[in-house]
């Protein structure tokens, strides 16, 4: 059966008078299981004007009482997490305990927003001059909206929303038209947990729904995660019209395997990392730099690992990875790969051209590693945002630094040893902004921002924790003097 997908606006669900609606595939089966709406301009602004009378009064609502319905969300959340899980497995493609972890790394956000009353609080000094006091408060933006990729369907938009509205705001989700039935089953709990009506809507579409944002000038900050041309984009518009603006962009994370690492503890974490969600996660390792003597047998081990691998539908228990979102996805990693062989890399393990039993018509590309690669070639340089692994060798710590940092990205970079010395000059002076020792996916706790730099990141604030709420509140400072012969008079 194929859902129709609506918007919820002003607490109400519509199809926002759509004429153009988009089909939502299994990418396991193939087959289609949803049809989203594409939001046209002008309900567009319906939602962004409903958002921006709400806010009139939810900015004036206590901060105590604001996270109220967070309360209740975060219990409907939990209550519904198996089938949130579900949702996302069939439509986004990863197995059902990577849609749980999902889900409960979203949950945490939640919780952390939940102490709005404490993190909003500003600061004070009595007598900056004699009967001088000043202040300073924070105050929310106004309507403010996330745009959020296919990878994280339940999570992401979690880095944004808690914070957003507890710090006052009105919030619009515009979700990935690829996976727009996690976002919908989400607002159907949203519905329940007791927000005003317009404090949190969702608004469908694609390219011509996302520019109705960035232009609308009652929108005030916009976040965004996705690819970096797309982080460019939206972060050039979205200034250009006068918003914040936090652009979380792509990433191409090298992990560190020096000779004294844990080789089956780092096999096992480096496969997951580059194979988990068919490597299609921000934070996924993409490529592996070898120094000295770890090369034969990391190599030997990590080969093992991505031949072994269970790839399947994600609902089954037994499978340890699932397809990637669509077809021209995989169709670009495979060009990518057959790319990299036909330039002289050897591909020591092959996953082009795999099926899975039952479910021929889905993405499939097994786990790939490519041996030797040049640093500056395709796959060394690419987002691939898929399961490939590129393996690159050094012959000391120094020069495995001077490959990670000879980059444009600057999401995630991680080492494997057993040398304090070699794991603080790393973290020292690696080029990145999520460091991982002995981690493969080093991604932040709920109350540590999401960091990333260089071609990763556009902008100064990141999601999550105080960097979120920096992020959706201004600040005011107010100074004062209060006279005592004024109050003598009364």
């Amino acid at each position: 059966m194929v859902q129709r997908i609506l918007d919820y606006v002003n607490g109400s669900w519509t199809d926002a008078g759509a004429s153009d609606f988009l089909n939502v595939w299994n990418p396991a089966s193939g087959a289609a299981i949803g049809s989203v709406a594409m939001t046209p301009r002008e309900a567009v602004a319906q939602a962004v004007d409903a958002g921006f009378a709400a806010y009139l009064d939810w900015r004036r609502t206590p901060a105590g009482t604001r996270i109220q319905p967070l309360f209740k969300l975060k219990a409907l959340l939990e209550a519904h997490l198996d089938e949130l899980a579900r949702i996302i497995t069939d439509e986004c493609g990863k197995t059902f305990k990577e849609s749980v972890a999902e889900m409960q790394r979203g949950i945490e956000n939640i919780e952390v927003a939940s102490g709005m009353p404490a993190l909003i609080q500003g600061y004070n000094n009595e007598d900056i001059a004699r009967g001088i006091d000043e202040h300073m408060f924070r105050q929310p933006l106004g309507v403010v909206t996330a745009i959020t990729p296919f990878n994280f369907p339940g999570m992401i938009p979690l880095w944004f929303l808690p914070y957003a509205v507890a710090t006052g705001n009105c919030f619009i989700l515009k979700p990935s038209e690829r996976v727009p039935m996690t976002s919908a089953r989400l607002f159907e709990l949203i519905d329940q947990a007791g927000f005003p009506r317009g404090v949190i809507q969702l608004v469908n579409g694609g390219k011509d729904t996302v520019d109705a944002l960035l232009d609308h000038p009652l929108v005030k900050a916009v976040s965004f995660v996705g690819s970096t041309p797309v982080a460019k984009y939206i972060y050039s518009r979205a200034t250009a019209n006068g918003k914040r603006a936090q652009c979380q962009g792509g990433a191409k994370n090298p992990v560190v395997i020096l000779p004294d690492a844990d080789m089956d503890m780092t096999t096992r974490i480096v496969a997951d990392s580059a194979f988990g969600c068919a490597g299609q996660r921000c934070l996924a390792a993409s490529v592996a730099i070898t120094v000295g003597e770890a090369r034969n047998i990391f190599t030997e081990q990590i080969a093992d690992a991505a031949a072994s691998r269970k790839v399947g539908y994600g609902l089954d228990s037994a499978t340890e990875m699932g397809p990637v979102i669509t077809k021209d996805s995989k169709a670009r990693i495979e060009g990518i790969i057959a790319g990299a062989q036909q330039s002289g890399v050897n591909v020591l393990v092959d996953g082009r051209q795999k099926t899975v039993s039952g479910y021929e018509e889905g993405n499939w590309v097994f786990p790939t590693i490519l041996q030797d690669v040049p640093p500056e070639s395709v796959p060394a340089t690419t987002e691939i945002f898929g399961p490939v692994l590129s393996m690159m060798h050094a012959a000391s710590v120094e020069q495995a630094i001077a490959l990670v940092n000879a980059r444009a990205f600057g999401n995630m970079a991680c080492i494997f040893t057993s040398s304090g010395a070699a794991a603080r000059q790393f973290r020292y002076e690696a080029n990145a902004g999520n460091v991982g020792i002995n981690i493969g996916v080093a991604a932040p706790m709920a109350f540590f921002p999401f960091s990333g730099w260089n071609e990763s990141f556009f902008g100064d604030l990141h999601a999550q924790s105080h960097h979120g709420v920096e992020f959706y509140t201004q600040t005011k400072v107010v100074v004062e003097r209060w006279p005592q012969e004024w109050s003598r008079q009364f």
